[in-house]
């Protein structure tokens, strides 16, 4: 199912820029990537990609891609229900839940994509990759995998009682 990003009130935020070079025969030819998150701080984000000779174009084009992208982020109150591992390649990144009033407790990349998230009380650990591209993919999978205790009871027709125990 996909989110019409229309209805939401997005907010950018370039996470990476980066210079790759192709060399030909005439010399060096530059062009930019930029890594953009896009998220509406009330439970969507979304990451996407854009390339081009021109820095403002390849944000623009980042932006698309990642209103193309967007998933839904499960929360309780203002922290996640649970802890959770978001893997991608070799990029890991360990969501924790937190007390109100705790804050933000993330490094660079994957602090831009939880704030936009909403998420306003987390701790996050980066394990292996520092690669930004593989952060922010990997905070990406972590958050899309998060259940609520709610939506657990409903998909196993019980009460949140029994599956909290």
């Amino acid at each position: 199912m996909r989110i019409d990003p229309s209805t939401l009130n997005l907010k950018e935020k370039v996470v990476y820029i980066n210079r790759v070079a192709k060399v030909v025969k005439g010399g060096r030819h530059f062009r930019f990537s930029a890594l953009v998150v896009v998220g509406d701080e009330n439970g969507h984000v979304g990451v996407g990609i854009g390339k081009s000779i021109e820095i403002p174009e390849a944000i623009r084009k980042g932006i698309e891609d990642a209103k193309k992208n967007l998933i839904e982020v499960e929360m309780v109150g203002t922290t996640v229900p649970h802890q959770i591992y978001g893997k991608f390649v070799r990029g890991n990144v360990l969501i924790m839940p937190a007390s109100q009033g705790t804050g933000v407790i993330a490094g660079g990349p994957v602090r831009s994509v939880l704030e936009l998230a909403g998420i306003k009380d987390v701790r996050a650990k980066s394990l292996g990759s520092n690669n930004p591209r593989n952060m922010v993919n990997a905070t990406i999978d972590g958050l899309s995998r998060l259940k609520t205790a709610e939506k657990v009871a409903k998909l196993r027709g019980k009460s949140v009682e029994e599956i909290l125990g």
